[in-house]
């Protein structure tokens, strides 16, 4: 390499952004400032049980179910979780880990596409391990089948060969503990369901004082100096989400260094009205959906086809992404007609309800 490629090179690699890259005694990076990941997101994650905010009730079920099960030297049973993304389903899984002090395998549905790969996941366990698989509704059901005896007795049947030659090994697992997430149960069978022993629990929205102390907790964390007035914002539009709560947190961070500005009630407002969220938490994909319904169609109801059509966009979104929060908040009815606007979209959107209008003339 000649001194001329030899400089240009060092010059390039001098331009890589390191990001937390490096860590000191005083838990800060090269750059001086508090230390950070590289994925925010696993900086963010509580990683004390004191830590994790909300969701009560199954905080209170896991530590007698993880006590008791720690007292008799023996792996808790399999739990199952299940609730809307962003609620912190995995974060669960990882302080239950945590507290075991136990080894934890992770992996996802579509990641095991044959049995040989879910023998090779299980065989690999030690004594005491955890597994946690997420999005387990993904899983094939030959795979599922394949589990049931695994999570039940402990042991692992495969087919080797085919026809009048095909001989069945049985293999003994170590005791471990299967940790699962969902999105959508009602994807998983029957018989998979009743295999979690240990419970099955749902994941709940948060409430805004809730988000609040997430986002002051995400703030220490990050450095980064808010008021009360700001956090109370931005809690108010995170859809009642720790992800999104942390997502805007992020965002309007980002938008007060540039501009070399506190964050504050005022930025808060500007940083998220340039990213399009509104004061309710409405997202411009939000309100084209309330629009379309209200202008094109006279406010409803409509079919989710025809609105996915009219958008340009995917049923499953609009369905699965859009449509749950839009409904919590009543904004949005399902009907058996299709969706239709409620009297709150037109006070939202500043629109006039044209049948209460003809109401009124009757």
């Amino acid at each position: 390499m000649t001194t001329d490629n030899k400089q240009r090179t060092t010059k390039r690699a001098g331009k890589v952004p390191r990001i937390g890259a490096t860590r000191s005694d005083n838990g800060k990076n090269d750059a001086g400032d508090p230390e950070e990941s590289v994925f925010l997101d696993t900086t963010l994650r509580p990683s004390q049980w004191n830590d994790y905010i909300g969701q009560k009730n199954i905080k209170d079920n896991l530590r007698i179910l993880l006590t008791a099960a720690t007292e008799r030297n023996h792996p808790p049973e399999h739990i199952l979780f299940y609730g809307p993304p962003g609620l912190g389903k995995t974060t669960l899984a990882y302080l239950i880990a945590k507290e075991l002090q136990a080894q934890m395998k992770v992996t996802s549905g579509p990641a095991i596409e044959k049995v040989g790969d879910l023998a090779s996941v299980l065989t690999n366990l030690a004594a005491g391990d955890i597994l946690f698989i997420d999005e387990i509704h993904r899983l094939n059901k030959s795979i599922e089948e394949v589990l049931y005896p695994a999570m039940e007795t402990g042991t692992l049947d495969i087919i080797i060969g085919k026809g009048p030659s095909a001989r069945v090994i049985q293999l003994d697992l170590p005791p471990f503990t299967l940790l699962a997430a969902t999105t959508r149960p009602a994807l998983l069978s029957a018989p998979l369901r009743s295999r979690f022993s240990g419970g099955v629990f749902k994941l709940e929205f948060y409430s805004e004082p809730e988000i609040q102390q997430i986002i002051k907790r995400s703030a220490k964390i990050l450095g980064i100096d808010i008021g009360q007035e700001a956090a109370a914002e931005i809690a108010k539009r995170s859809r009642f989400t720790p992800r999104t709560a942390n997502y805007l947190l992020k965002r309007c961070r980002d938008y007060a260094q540039v501009n070399k500005r506190p964050l504050d009630r005022k930025t808060v407002d500007e940083a998220l009205a340039l990213l399009g969220v509104d004061i309710l938490g409405l997202t411009p994909s939000d309100r084209s959906i309330l629009q379309a319904i209200v202008s094109k169609y006279n406010g409803g109801p409509v079919g989710l086809n025809t609105i996915a059509a009219s958008l340009s966009e995917e049923e499953a979104t609009i369905e699965e992404y859009n449509e749950p929060y839009l409904i919590q908040i009543g904004m949005l009815e399902r009907t058996p007609r299709g969706r239709q606007a409620t009297k709150r979209t037109y006070a939202h959107l500043n629109l006039e309800n044209p049948k209460v209008e003809q109401e009124k003339l009757l």
